[in-house]
């Protein structure tokens, strides 16, 4: 078997169960696809292939003796940087922190351990999660494998990276403003955030969620069951739910759904970004569904605001590192947060507020419609070694504005593959849906992806090109 890397979660853990492969066997292929793929891409930090061996030669083991622990028993896994995995430290992707190993693991980490998955690494962002970037102070720079030149986006950069390379079948990222769902527009996968608290995250935030970003839909669905699972650290953490995640059929007859081409502000959308998403809202059409134009729900206001107040609690968040440390941040980042220095207390709380008003407008619209449809990022793609997509710290937020305002107003959102430029670079179709209706994003999803054959195509080893 030659094309281990194309199968998904399911398809492997039927080839365990009927003991045609052991997981050894699989993580040896992933361990193939890293080394074809990691020295030009740089997706992964704390990558440990001694001790993955070991992790699937235990479960290969309990897979032998019908004793596995359970769903993701034997699935490899990445963790995003930022999700604490006990005993390694969490640079934040940036020099300016000290190395100190976690105390615990995060909620994700936890249930991915319970489930019995192989945690083989973390995967890069940078510095401190602050950009849609693989730039970082602290880890080489990540790269799109789509092609090496362009930018995976981010935060999530190496979770980007490592999906699109073919790293196994799930990699777990985290997304405040579109740090999930932006990469994954930009390198063709599937990335799902959920409603917040659905999947607990410690340290918790407003808007801060974590969700799986995947090569398909039905790969981040059975993942839901695990992540999903409640933990008390997170105080946004939603009740345990009985939701059947792989219930993913759908019938889109009579659905209304809002298609938003305009985000109100930030980066114009290109050109083939706007006709591939009115060629995805075609589709919704024919299967019956009914696509009606909607206004956008963000101001220039209500990001700007966002803007103060995120530079005002950064800025108070590194003021007390020592000047040696506070000049090994990225020049980009630390550009951008000393301005938060100018923000008074009353700009910050004005700032603060426009999360509320972005709540509120996200709230008046979904009254209106079953679920919004639109481009995930505006532009197609933007050089590697940009730290965004305006590389101008004065500008940093104009290409969130289409996935920001869902994390405040705490809905589920995904980002698809819906086609690819004349350039070659993937273009990401952003679902959104009501408020704790996660599954409907799923099945939309899923819908969506079995009428466009979803990505079949995804990138050779560079030596292979």
């Amino acid at each position: 078997m030659t094309d281990l890397h194309q199968l998904n979660t399911l398809e492997i853990l039927a080839l365990y169960a009927e003991k045609k492969l052991s997981p050894s066997e699989y993580w040896q292929s992933v361990e193939a696809r890293i080394a074809a793929f990691e020295p030009v891409v740089n997706a992964l930090y704390a990558y440990d292939p001694e001790d993955a061996q070991k992790q699937a030669a235990a479960s290969t083991d309990r897979w032998q003796k019908g004793e596995t622990v359970g769903p993701l028993d034997g699935i490899p896994v990445s963790l995003k940087e930022l999700i604490a995995t006990k005993g390694q430290p969490i640079p934040l992707g940036t020099k300016a922190v000290e190395l100190v190993p976690a105390a615990e693991d995060a909620p994700v980490a936890a249930r991915c351990r319970e489930d019995g998955a192989i945690i083989y690494a973390k995967t890069t962002c940078p510095d401190y999660g602050m950009l849609s970037s693989g730039l970082s102070s602290f880890h080489k720079l990540s790269r799109n494998p789509w092609n090496p030149s362009q930018n995976p986006g981010g935060s999530s950069a190496g979770a980007a990276s490592a999906g699109a390379a073919s790293y196994g079948t799930l990699h777990i990222g985290t997304d405040i403003g579109g740090s999930v769902r932006l990469p994954a527009g930009w390198t063709g996968l599937f990335g799902f955030k959920p409603s917040q608290g659905r999947i607990p995250v410690d340290p918790y935030y407003t808007g801060r969620c974590a969700g799986p970003m995947t090569r398909s839909v039905v790969d981040s669905a059975y993942a839901m069951a695990t992540l999903s699972r409640p933990d008390w650290r997170d105080g946004t953490s939603l009740p345990p739910n009985d939701i059947n995640w792989m219930d993913l059929d759908v019938d889109v007859k009579g659905l209304k759904i809002g298609l938003m081409l305009d985000a109100g502000c930030g980066l114009a959308v290109d050109v083939e970004v706007r006709e591939a998403v009115l060629a995805a809202a075609k589709l919704f059409e024919a299967a019956g569904a009914i696509v009606v134009p909607v206004e956008p729900v963000l101001t220039r206001d209500m990001l700007d605001g966002l803007d103060d107040f995120w530079r005002a609690k950064f800025w108070g968040d590194i003021v007390t590192l020592s000047d040696e440390r506070r000049a090994s941040i990225l020049p980009y980042i630390h550009e951008w947060a000393v301005k938060g220095a100018d923000v008074s207390g009353a700009r910050a709380v004005f700032g603060f507020n426009q999360t509320m008003e972005m709540r509120k407008s996200c709230g008046r619209l979904m009254q209106t419609v079953d679920a919004v449809i639109s481009p995930t990022n505006p532009i197609v793609s933007y050089p590697a070694d940009w730290a965004s997509p305006t590389n101008d710290p004065q500008r940093p937020f104009e290409h969130i504005a289409f996935t920001v305002p869902w994390n405040m107003s705490e809905q589920p959102a995904s980002s698809i593959n819906c086609g690819f430029s004349t350039s070659g670079m993937p273009i990401g179709l952003q679902i959104v849906g009501p408020r704790y209706a996660d599954l409907l994003v799923l099945k939309l999803s899923k819908v969506f992806e079995d009428w466009t054959g979803g990505v079949t195509n995804w990138p050779e080893p560079p030596q292979a090109r």
